[in-house]
């Protein structure tokens, strides 16, 4: 805790040490210094008890105090401190105990008694930083020094004290002498800083962990939009900055605003601050700040109506009892804090009990911090009283009331939090002494392995045994001190219940520790969190939404990281994670699902057995392999005919073989690619085709050599025309195309591919022919040897009718030509599975093109007009048109 700003400090201090100064004279007989003597003496409130070994102490005993003018006099000045605080006083109190209780120990420190001097800091840095002067300094008048300036110093160490801002004053003085100071409230982690605080210890964790602890409570609930509130002091200015630090490094959430509390009475700051939560959609609030701050701040809340906050409290408001009332309950209802640690003290209760004036009365100073307490508790005076105060009813102290017959927070020994710090605090002390006592001379940790001596003990040989201090209190709690002076750290977690009764209830709900094995943890009970909410839930506290699978997200100009948009995933990529930062792209065979929330395999395509395209091709291709087989099968039987026996029946059933073939190869460019399929696909419909068309070619020569050799003289022609020459004819002509498939597949073999450029979201698989230069050679060569046959069959069409097989011949390759010239377009515009299907719809026209024009009429006088299956029909017709 803290309580004035550094520049503040720096100035009190500067004050403190011209107005306060000791000062030593010398004395006339010698030329060494032989006595001190105080210049000035402070007026502080406390108590005091007398031992071998005194421990210093400093408390807030009063809330604040009425500071006089600065002067240069020599007079004395009386400080007067307001606003009795019955739990300071039982802090101090506290101690006395633990004083107490060690002194009846006989396994510690035996023989040495311990006693103490404790001192009330009025809440005022003035006064705090005084009174640590006094115990370091001692309250003595005049005292004689030693020769050799050795000698026990006024206090072994100081207990103390409860602000960071005076922790800080007092360290930065009180270290220079390396006299141990331990801590039970301030929490700046500033304080960690051995370099500037060599003798500094404290038995309440650093502020460090409690923004830590701060933040993992904001990560449990899911908060990542908060707002914070802290005082104009070391305390709240080292935490803010902490906790901006930490959140943004634990990425576990954002700040919508950040504000300072000021000291005392600014109702128009306050009034702002307010106005800032309210407009705020950041439905928690963390404050770290003092029990005056809330209350100012709670006052302006309650003005200006600002409901349905959840308010995270720091260690330094959350037991505050002054803000567990009714009237602010609808407001601070559900308010989760961070507690120091309760912990369990036997007897502290009856030696409260046995606080008595008489009983710590020791000067003229001693029992004050007693004496204001029992005025406070029972409303009486001791005499000499106030002007006017039995005349208005008041009635004098004897000392004798009976402090079990009045309500005091005092005697609450419930929830002993600071308390069980204190108790602490003077065992580790105590203890550290003892090891220090304990010490073998000639195995000593000091120079020439020596050990101190409690007559001549120097403060810094008191802290090297401090530092190593290790012992485990009465509730099960270890204490010991790591590097920094500080504590293993351990936090209570406390929620507000507020009571159907109106009353309220602070209760823990879990924990958060460090552990030397686990590290740090939160513990949470959440079915025992009161959450002051209609829908009792936690409260929904975010700048943006999560982001849902599928999206990402992206920041809104401007504003803090938690604020943001949710983009869904372009097309490919996908998030899988909520508020996920980008987008990852797919694998190369994956696609992105419609709701871009992962990947799942892109959709195949090629021309398949099983969609409708695939299926009529199919039908169609074997529809016309069973048609050529049926017609070959008639040429068979009735192959001893006149209509079968013209113009070469060997090459008619070569013909129907070849197309035969051809319409099988269309087969092979349905179903998936294969490396097989591709490289015989081409090959087979080129020879096929080269097969079928050599045929139609050879029997369009044979007629024009008969009609020649039908004239005089021209009989020599038929000789070049023989069934020899016929089928060499056929033979040689597919060679070649056998030859050039072989090269092309020899120097750049089609190969399947997957096609990923027609359609992001699939493959299409189909077979690169490899080289478009022997594509195009395949194709041409058929082409050439079509057109050559259509040209010597239109030559050939008005020959007489006994030769009519030229006539359909010219009317077959004219469609086989009108099929081949509509492809090349087709096919170079067709994507992917397309493709193959124009180039199976060529297959299958061009080869029924042929079927049907070169067999359709013969089949047609073989079945149904047999009468005209004669030689003599045939003749005669011929010779009637002649």
């Amino acid at each position: 805790m803290g309580a004035f700003p550094d520049a503040v400090l720096l100035l009190y201090v500067y004050l403190i040490f011209i107005l306060f100064s000791y000062s030593c004279f010398l004395s006339e007989s010698s030329s060494l210094f032989s006595s001190c003597k105080l210049r000035r003496q402070f007026y502080l409130n406390g108590m005091h008890k007398p031992g071998d070994v005194i421990l210093g102490g400093l408390f807030e005993v009063h809330y604040t105090s009425v500071f006089p003018e600065l002067t240069f006099t020599s007079e004395p000045r009386q400080l007067s401190c307001q606003g009795f605080d019955p739990p300071g006083f039982r802090h101090a109190m506290t101690m006395a105990f633990a004083i107490d209780e060690i002194n009846r120990n006989s396994n510690l420190l035996p023989n040495v008694s311990l006693g103490y001097s404790l001192y009330d800091n009025c809440a005022t840095l003035v006064i705090g930083f005084s009174a640590a002067l006094s115990l370091a300094s001692g309250r003595e008048e005049q005292f004689l020094l030693e020769e050799t300036c050795l000698g026990t110093p006024p206090v072994l160490g100081i207990v103390g004290d409860s602000f960071s801002t005076f922790s800080i004053a007092t360290s930065d003085v009180i270290g220079l002498f390396k006299l141990p100071i331990v801590s039970y409230f301030a929490t700046c982690s500033c304080l960690s800083d051995r370099q500037r605080f060599p003798s500094f210890f404290r038995t309440i964790p650093s502020d460090a962990f409690q923004v830590r602890a701060m933040i993992r409570i904001l990560k449990r609930f899911s908060w990542t939009w908060a707002g914070l509130l802290v005082s104009d002091d070391d305390y709240g200015l080292h935490v803010a900055r902490s906790f901006q630090s930490n959140l943004a490094q634990s990425g576990g959430g954002c700040l919508a605003y950040s504000e300072i509390l000021p000291w005392g009475d600014n109702p128009a700051e306050l009034s702002r601050i307010v106005e800032v939560m309210k407009k705020s959609t950041a439905r928690v609030v963390i404050v770290f700040a003092h029990q005056i701050h809330m209350i100012q701040l709670m006052e302006e809340v309650v003005k200006q109506n600002v409901t349905g906050l959840q308010w995270l409290a720091s260690e330094a408001w959350t037991s505050a009892a002054v803000l567990q009332i009714p009237h602010l309950m609808p407001y601070l209802g559900g308010t989760l804090g961070i507690a120091i640690r309760r912990g369990e003290i036997a007897g502290l209760r009856d030696f409260l009990l046995r606080t008595r004036p008489d009983i710590h009365h020791n000067n003229s100073n001693g029992d004050n911090m007693v004496r204001q307490f029992w005025e406070h508790t029972f409303q009486c005076r001791f005499a000499p009283t106030p002007t006017g105060w039995m005349e208005a009813g008041g009635v004098l102290c004897t000392g004798d009331e009976d402090l079990e017959s009045v309500e005091t927070e005092f005697l609450d020994v419930s929830n002993l939090r600071p308390e069980y710090n204190i108790y602490k605090a003077v065992y580790a002390l105590a203890y550290a002494l003892d090891d220090m006592l304990q010490c073998v001379p000639g195995r000593g940790p000091f120079s020439g392995s020596s050990c101190a001596s409690l007559q001549r003990l120097e403060p810094w040989q008191l802290m090297y045994y401090l530092e190593k201090v290790n012992f485990t209190t009465p509730f099960g709690d270890q204490v010991s001190f790591d590097e920094n002076g500080d504590a293993l750290p351990i936090y209570d977690i406390m929620n507000w219940k507020w009571l159907p009764n109106g009353q309220t209830n602070v209760h823990s709900v879990g924990v958060v520790k460090k552990s030397a094995f686990k590290g740090e943890e939160l513990t949470l009970d959440e079915s025992k969190i009161y959450w002051n909410f209609n829908s009792k839930q936690p409260a929904r506290s975010v700048c943006s939404e999560s982001c849902p699978p599928g999206t990402r997200m992206a920041r809104k100009k401007g504003q803090p990281v938690c604020c943001f948009d949710c983009i869904p995933c372009s097309e490919g990529k996908f998030s899988n994670e909520t508020d996920s930062m980008e987008c990852k792209s797919c694998p190369e065979d994956f696609w992105s699902s419609p709701q871009r929330d992962q990947c799942i395999p892109k959709k195949t395509e090629f021309l398949s057995y099983h969609e409708p395209l695939g299926i009529c091709l199919t039908t169609a291709s074997l529809l016309g392999t069973f048609i050529c087989t049926f017609v070959l099968g008639i040429f068979i039987y009735h192959r001893s005919t006149p209509m079968v026996r013209a113009n070469n029946s060997e090459l008619s059933f070569l013909l129907l073989v070849s197309l035969k073939l051809c319409f099988l190869c269309s087969l092979l460019f349905i179903g998936r690619p294969r490396l097989w399929t591709c490289q015989l696909r081409h090959a087979a419909f080129g020879i096929s085709f080269v097969l079928c068309v050599s045929c139609i070619l050879v029997k369009t020569m044979v007629v024009l050599a008969v009609f020649k050799a039908s004239k005089p003289g021209g009989g020599t022609s038929l000789k070049w025309f023989g069934a020899m020459q016929q089928r060499g004819t056929v033979l040689a002509l597919t060679s070649i195309q056998a030859a050039i498939c072989t090269a092309w597949l020899v120097s750049s073999s089609p190969t399947p591919h997957k096609n990923n450029q027609y359609h992001n979201d699939k493959i299409v698989y189909e077979c690169v022919v490899g080289s478009t230069v022997w594509f195009a050679v395949l194709l041409g060569y058929i082409g050439i040897l079509a057109i050559l046959s259509f040209l010597l069959a239109f030559l050939a069409r008005n020959l007489p009718d006994n030769f009519n097989e030229a006539k359909l011949i010219t009317f077959s390759m004219l469609i086989f030509c009108a099929v081949w010239v509509a492809f090349v377009p087709a096919y170079v515009n067709s994507p992917g599975k397309y493709a193959d299907a124009v180039e199976v719809f060529a297959i299958l026209a061009s080869s029924f093109g042929l079927l049907v024009a070169l067999f359709g009429p013969k089949c047609y006088i073989i079945l149904l007009r047999p009468e005209r299956n004669t030689k003599k029909a045939i003749m005669g017709r011929g010779t009637t048109k002649t």
